[in-house]
């Protein structure tokens, strides 16, 4: 039996609508970001969306996960609202964080997902630490740990998954192999050719997930999950995925060829599960429109709600802090 009969055809359909928010999301973050609505600058998620939406479909809202500077896709995945996520990246009160964090810095513990880490490698720290607490409260919740292949030269990256590893804690760390660390390319910082290889060195399972089929990561993602709850985590999965456009918004991507974006472009993951549907179930194209309808508006209503929610105050700086 294949995964798409296991899911059957209104879960496949649910994992095919969530990817495309996320698509819409950010193509729609970046035309308001050239019209001078969204401050600072934004590290998009576009061609990763399988990896998201594949990890955080078997996840509650009482699991926790951590992300990066390229937070937006984890944040819609693990179900913080777009007009929550948009309000945010306004600088809005609204926002998911009071407009106190930006793109960068996206979360909502209310959702389970702690506000974004820029630093590289700083929620494999973090996520160590949840995992810890989960394991000694003994609550069968499970931690995960979103990174890109550039956090793997990082000392936190080696030191949270030895440390991760010796206590056997329920955390999955999902490495987003998108091959570039803002415009170094992998294999030239690096001589092991896998991440999944690393976590030999500490003694725990590892996999090599084809990061552009939601499918394969949804399957690969439920299954190390499940481990991870039952006592035999950790465990590390690395999604090949690749991001199309470039590591911040002034990027102009003169590292890449344009035949290497074209390849990976054939394997976007939204087309490819679109394909899939309509071969294995015969979906329509009408089916389709509506999916798009529908992330349109949703989308329009949430930019309706940021640009007329109220600006964060200065006065709200000093709530939520911890000394």
């Amino acid at each position: 039996m294949s995964i798409f009969d296991e899911l059957g055809t209104e879960k496949v359909l649910s994992l095919y609508k969530r990817m495309t928010l996320l698509r819409r999301f950010e193509e729609h973050v970046y035309f308001l970001f050239l019209q001078g609505e969204i401050p600072g600058t934004v590290h998009q998620y576009q061609g990763q969306e399988a990896v998201a939406v594949g990890i955080c479909d078997y996840l509650s809202s009482s699991d926790w996960i951590t992300s990066t500077h390229r937070p937006h896709g984890h944040a819609l995945a693990k179900g913080i609202k777009p007009r929550e996520a948009l309000a945010e990246l306004y600088g809005k009160a609204t926002g998911c964080c009071g407009g106190k964090g930006g793109s960068m810095h996206l979360g909502d513990p209310a959702v389970g997902m702690v506000p974004a880490i820029a630093i590289v490698g700083g929620g494999n720290s973090v996520v160590t630490g949840m995992g810890l607490a989960f394991k000694l409260r003994q609550t069968g919740q499970v931690a995960v740990c979103f990174f890109g292949e550039g956090a793997t030269n990082e000392g936190a990256f080696h030191e949270s998954l030895n440390f991760a590893a010796v206590q056997h804690l329920p955390i999955v760390f999902v490495c987003e192999n998108n091959m570039y660390g803002a415009s170094t390319v992998y294999h030239k910082v690096s001589l092991v050719e896998n991440v999944a290889d690393r976590a030999r060195a500490y003694g725990i399972s590892s996999e090599i997930v084809d990061g552009m089929d939601v499918l394969a990561v949804h399957k690969s993602g439920g299954e190390a999950l499940s481990a991870a709850r039952t006592g035999k985590g950790p465990i590390l999965l690395e999604c090949k995925t690749y991001r199309f456009v470039g590591h911040s918004r002034n990027d102009a991507r003169g590292y890449r060829t344009k035949e290497e974006e074209a390849l990976w472009k054939e394997r976007d993951p939204i087309v490819r599960l679109r394909n899939t549907l309509i071969a294995a179930a015969g979906i329509s194209e009408a089916v389709f429109d509506e999916i798009e309808h529908e992330v349109k508006t949703e989308l329009d209503e949430a930019t309706e709600f940021a640009r007329t929610s109220p600006d964060a105050i200065p006065e709200q700086a000093l709530e939520g802090v911890y000394a």
